[in-house]
């Protein structure tokens, strides 16, 4: 085999979600182990949520209610 081959990445590099410095390999997304950590904090404290509509828990709640009745 050459010794010149190149390899080809099996992701391109992204900007870290926190600093955006380059991503490390072993931690993707993140540049440290540090944004790593910061991300993960944000996620248990509550700074990130999925929005919900409403309307929507209500259908959802209805819906499993009506379709078995035996419940």
């Amino acid at each position: 085999m050459k010794q010149s081959a190149k390899v080809t990445p099996l992701r391109p590099k992204h900007p870290c979600p926190i600093c955006g410095k380059a991503s490390v390999r072993d931690i993707y997304p993140f540049c440290s182990a540090r944004c790593k950590d910061i991300d993960l904090n944000r996620w248990l404290s509550g700074s990130y949520a999925i929005p919900v509509r409403d309307d929507e828990e209500e259908i959802d709640g209805g819906s499993k209610r009506d379709s078995n009745p035996a419940n």
